[in-house]
Parts: C-alpha cells; structure tokens; sequence
C-alpha cells in the first residue's frame, strides 16, 4: 500500500498512518517486567519495552481494540490513550466495559447510547467507544480527510468452547475509496479456525497485519491462544496479500514462538517470504521502519 505507513509499537500495538488519519491498534505502552493476570488463573509477564511513548507517538485520531480484557493487547498506559483518543472501535462487550469505566471515572450513570455502523469521531471515549460484532462495520469520517468504513472480522482466541475462558475479540479490515488492491487486515488474536477461513477466502487483502506468537499457558499445556506460524502461512496461502506484516509474537512469557518460527515457516513457502515485511521489535528500542 503506498498510502500507507506502519510503524511498530510492540507486540500488537501498531501506528496506522492513511490519509492524515492516525490510527492505532491495540495500545500498550507500559514498562517490562510487571506481571498481569488475565483471569482463570492464566498470566504472562511483559519482557520488553515499547519502541516508543504516548508522548513521541502523539496524537492519534481512533484506536482499533481487538479486546480490552488482556494487558498484552491494552495495558495501563494504554488505557491513558484511550482517554485522549476521540473513537476507540472494539467487542460490543468491550465497548460496555469502557463506558461503564468512563461512568465511574466521572461519576455519572453508564447512560452512554451503543455506537453502530456510520460512528465517526466522539467527543471522548466513554461517547466515542463504537461495539462491532463480526461482520458489522462503522465509518470513520472527519473534515478533509478520506472516509475509511471498518469492519470487524471473526477471532476465536482459542480452541474450540474457549470464549468463556478467552472472551470476545475481533479483528478489523480497513477500506477506503482509492485502494487498488484491497483492503488492510488487521486479523487480531486468533487461531486459524472455519469462520477466519472463510473470511480469508471472501477477502481481497492488500496487506495482512497478521498476529501469530502461539500463546500458550502453563495452566491449559498445549492448547493455544493464536495462531502459530504454520497456521500463519496457512491463513496466507488462502489470502494470497501482496504484504504479510507479522507482529505479536514477541515480548511476553505467554508467545512461545517468535520471529524464527516465523521465518523458517514462510521460509518454506517462498512465494509468501518475499512478500513478508518485518517491523522493527520492541526490544530494538527504536521505531519500526516504514512500510510502505
């Protein structure tokens, strides 16, 4: 895409720049070493920091949030970018957890009206949180800039009956009118599983921002929580996108592959290696290259 700037966060966290539009997926900015729950007794610890700060990030128009219930995908200093961001795009049931939060936090009624499809720019986040379900979209408007129309895709952050344990989450396709060769895919925290198949298939994709790392808990042994890197290459041979942008697969306990499984999977297929463009990782402690 050559409207389209990248710039690698850490983990997920990744900066969109389109069209003057400034959009960031799933925020984490806080430092390594704490460790977090993420409920049912399952954890990681953060082993690396962000390439950069909210601060040297600046200003960003929407945040894409897969989930909000897991710190590797929205961490404490996240939530502060949440606070000054004007739309956050997430889960229906994520999009009530913010609002609730934004009532307490001011201490009036969660009375806050769902967002829905042709939610543009809030004046803060408990009115600028738009809910999507899978398949259900929302357009991002604003004075002088190119519309873009998101739209959630289907995640199952685990095996089979795992919601209960893993929540709701979501990935996001981005359109707007002068691509060329298809939308940008951001696939969010999942497994290769029949719904994400058929979305694949149904997809014209420029460029998959393509979330692998094989999570695993010690508490649950072998079963994962997203892709690991064969299914990565698998979900791009049915994609077939001219740019594979992988990340969240470094710097938490939990991912129990990295860039080498990576590699070495797309390495087996060359016809997809030449396309994959690797960002910087967080613990290289500088902004990611362009990616254009």
């Amino acid at each position: 895409m050559r409207d389209v700037q990248l710039t690698h966060i850490g983990g997920p966290s990744t900066l969109i720049e389109v069209h003057g539009w400034r959009i960031l997926t799933d925020p984490t900015f806080d430092a390594p070493g704490r460790r977090y729950s993420f409920g049912w007794g399952t954890g990681s610890r953060k082993q690396t920091g962000p390439t950069r700060t909210p601060d040297q990030v600046g200003p960003v128009d929407v945040v894409l949030l897969t989930h909000d219930h897991h710190a590797d995908n929205l961490d404490t200093l996240g939530r502060r970018v949440l606070e000054r961001t004007a739309t956050v795009v997430t889960t229906r049931a994520g999009a009530r957890r913010l609002r609730r939060s934004a009532g307490r936090a001011a201490g009036t009624p969660d009375s806050t009206p769902g967002g829905g499809v042709d939610g543009g720019i809030g004046s803060g986040v408990s009115s600028g949180v738009i809910g999507l379900a899978p398949g259900r979209s929302t357009v991002l408007h604003a004075p002088g800039r190119t519309p873009i129309t998101v739209t959630a895709t289907p995640c199952r952050h685990g095996p089979r009956f795992s919601r209960p344990l893993a929540g709701a989450v979501i990935g996001f396709s981005l359109a707007w009118e002068s691509q060329r060769r298809g939308v940008l895919w951001i696939t969010g925290d999942t497994v290769l599983h029949p719904a994400l198949e058929r979305t694949a298939r149904r997809l014209h994709v420029d460029t998959v921002v393509l979330h692998a790392g094989a999570v695993r808990f010690g508490l649950t042994g072998p079963l994962r929580y997203s892709m690991d890197a064969d299914e990565a290459v698998q979900l791009c041979e049915l994609l077939q996108p001219r740019s594979i942008v992988p990340v969240h697969y470094e710097g938490w306990s939990h991912f129990t592959q990295g860039r080498d499984n990576l590699r070495r999977a797309f390495g087996r297929t060359p016809h997809l290696a030449a396309r994959v463009r690797w960002l910087l990782p967080a613990h290289h402690g500088s902004s990611a290259p362009s990616q254009r």
